[in-house]
C-alpha cells in the first residue's frame, strides 16, 4: 500500500511540474508582451484626451444651436462596445467586463459590438444582438478597423437603431491594478468648465453641425484605439499575474509533495524493517 502511495505521489509532481513549466512560459511571454503593450498604450494617450476634450468645447460652445450627435434623446435601446481578451488565463480580466457591462445595461434594452474572442463567445451563448462578430482579435488592431468601427456605429445611432453608445474596456492603471471603466461615446457630453476660466471663440467653417459630423469618425476611432491599447495592456498585465501566481502555487504543491513523498518512504521502510525483526525473532 505504501509503494503504491508513493507512486501515486511521483506522478502527481510530475504533473504539477509540467503544468508548472506551461504557466512560467506564459509568465516570460506575458511579460516580454507586456513592454510593448504599455508603450503602445502610452503612446495612444495624448491624441485620445486631447480630441475629447475639443469635442467637448466645441459642444459645450455651440449649446443652443441644433448640434447632431450631441442632443440628448429618449433612451429607448443602447449600444455597448465591449472590449475583452482573446483568451481566457488571465484572472478575472474578461468576467470584470461582463460584470461591469451587465449593471449598467440593467434594465435598459441594449445590442453589442463585442471585440475579442471571449466577448464574441459570451455574448452569442446569451442570445444578444451582435453588430458584428468579425473582431476576434484585440491585439494589432489597426486604426483602420477603429475607424470601421466607429462608421458601423455612427451609420446606427443616425438612423436611430440605438440612442446611446457606451465603450466598456478595462483601464491600466498599474501592474497589479486594471479596473473596468464605461464611458458614454455618443451623444457628446460638454465638456464642464470652472467659473473663472476664459471662454474660448471658435470660428467654424463650414458650420458646427457639419463640422462635429466631419471630425467625429477620427475621433470615434481615435477613442476606440486608446481603449483597445489600455485593454491589451491589462489583458496581459492580468496574465501575467496569473500565471506568476499559478507558478509559486505551483512550486508549493511540489514542496508539499515531496514531504510527503518522503514521509511515505520513509513509512515504507520503517514497516519493512519492522517486518524482518519479526522475523528474526521467530
Amino acid at each position: 500500500m505504501a509503494g503504491a502511495s508513493m507512486k501515486d505521489i511521483k506522478l502527481r509532481i510530475k504533473s504539477v511540474e509540467s503544468t508548472m513549466q506551461i504557466t512560467k512560459a506564459m509568465q516570460l511571454v506575458a511579460t516580454s508582451k507586456l513592454r510593448r503593450a504599455k508603450e503602445r498604450m502610452e503612446s495612444s494617450k495624448p491624441y485620445a484626451a486631447i480630441s475629447h476634450e475639443a469635442m467637448a468645447a466645441a459642444v459645450r460652445s455651440c449649446q443652443g444651436e441644433d448640434i447632431p450627435f450631441a442632443a440628448v434623446r429618449p433612451v429607448k435601446r443602447r449600444c455597448y462596445v465591449i472590449i475583452a481578451g482573446e483568451r481566457g488565463l488571465a484572472g478575472g480580466y474578461n468576467n470584470n467586463v461582463f460584470k461591469g457591462v451587465a449593471a449598467h445595461s440593467e434594465g435598459t434594452p441594449w445590442c453589442a459590438l463585442p471585440i475579442g474572442r471571449k466577448a464574441i463567445e459570451k455574448y452569442h451563448r446569451l442570445g444578444v444582438e451582435l453588430l458584428s462578430d468579425e473582431f476576434v482579435k484585440v491585439e494589432g488592431l489597426s486604426v483602420s478597423l477603429c475607424y470601421r468601427i466607429a462608421r458601423r456605429l455612427i451609420d446606427g445611432y443616425e438612423k436611430e437603431e440605438y440612442d446611446e453608445i457606451f465603450l466598456c474596456y478595462t483601464s491600466f492603471r498599474s501592474m497589479m491594478a486594471q479596473e473596468v471603466a464605461i464611458e458614454q461615446l455618443l451623444p457628446i457630453q460638454p465638456a464642464g468648465h470652472e467659473a473663472d476660466e476664459k471662454p474660448v471663440d471658435t470660428v467654424y467653417e463650414p458650420d458646427p453641425a457639419e463640422t462635429l459630423r466631419r471630425v467625429l469618425p477620427d475621433f470615434l476611432a481615435g477613442r476606440l484605439y486608446s481603449a483597445l491599447c489600455d485593454s491589451f495592456a491589462s489583458e496581459v498585465a492580468a496574465r501575467r499575474n496569473a500565471m506568476d501566481s499559478a507558478t509559486k502555487n505551483a512550486g508549493t504543491m511540489i514542496s508539499d509533495l515531496h514531504l510527503k513523498f518522503n514521509r511515505a518512504r520513509q513509512g515504507a521502510i520503517t514497516q519493512e524493517i519492522t517486518e524482518i525483526v519479526a522475523g528474526a525473532e521467530q
